[in-house]
């Protein structure tokens, strides 16, 4: 197992599948909130019920947290074993090929990414799960509330749709050559896997720019 982290290839691998895992994550958490659009009561339901402070969730956020940080690690190993071997040159290509703008950029897009989430994370995450995993004072229980209060501004509505902007481009080189590192790189599949993770990405990243829109403007919670 040492050349998980060892060998160039391993981690190539381990960036791949943990990438893979976080892109389900976030397909799960645009599905959850979607139903912001339709019912405050369901979403509450589903945040503090289901996915409150229990055991459940805890080893779910634990689970999800150390998917986070392999990604982030190997994503800092990998670009400067990168930087080191082939210098200035890194993008460079015999063949001549244009190089993506967001496959040149994806540390840059990835600390953007890890930025937010920080931000993210302080806004809902620490005002809801934590504070009443600790029995905090000031634990927001009525979620959808809260999200309505944080995107009620603009700025805040802005910041989410560039963050959500600059996740688009950063699954949309990542889901097809994590694919391509676990072995589908067959030139048949390649350019099919690429639209499906272009599509996969642009539900994904528009789900949530939707959900943050409708929520800002009082389209929400159609269904009462």
């Amino acid at each position: 197992m040492s050349w998980l982290i060892k060998s160039s290839i391993g981690r190539k691998f381990v960036q791949s599948i943990s990438g893979l895992f976080l892109v389900l994550f976030l397909l799960f958490h645009m599905s959850m909130n979607l139903v912001l659009i339709f019912s405050y009561d369901a979403y509450n339901f589903i945040a503090n019920e289901i996915l409150g402070a229990n055991w459940w969730a805890i080893i779910g956020t634990g689970v999800i947290a150390l998917g986070f940080v392999v990604h982030i690690i190997y994503a800092i190993i990998l670009t400067l074993q990168n930087r080191k071997a082939r210098g200035s040159d890194r993008y460079a290509s015999a063949s001549k090929t244009p190089v993506a703008w967001s496959s040149k950029n994806m540390f840059v897009l990835g600390v953007f990414i890890l930025l937010f989430l920080i931000v993210h994370l302080y806004q809902f995450w620490y005002n809801m799960q934590f504070k009443e995993l600790l029995q905090l004072p000031g634990a927001r229980e009525d979620s959808a509330q809260l999200v309505t209060e944080v995107l009620s501004n603009g700025w805040v509505l802005a910041i989410y749709i560039v963050a959500f902007a600059a996740l688009w481009l950063h699954l949309t080189h990542g889901f097809w050559s994590a694919l391509q590192t676990v072995g589908w790189n067959n030139t048949k599949w390649m350019k099919r896997i690429k639209v499906i993770g272009n599509i996969f990405a642009t539900i994904i990243c528009l789900g949530f720019m939707i959900v943050a829109i409708a929520v800002h403007f009082g389209f929400s919670n159609l269904l009462g």
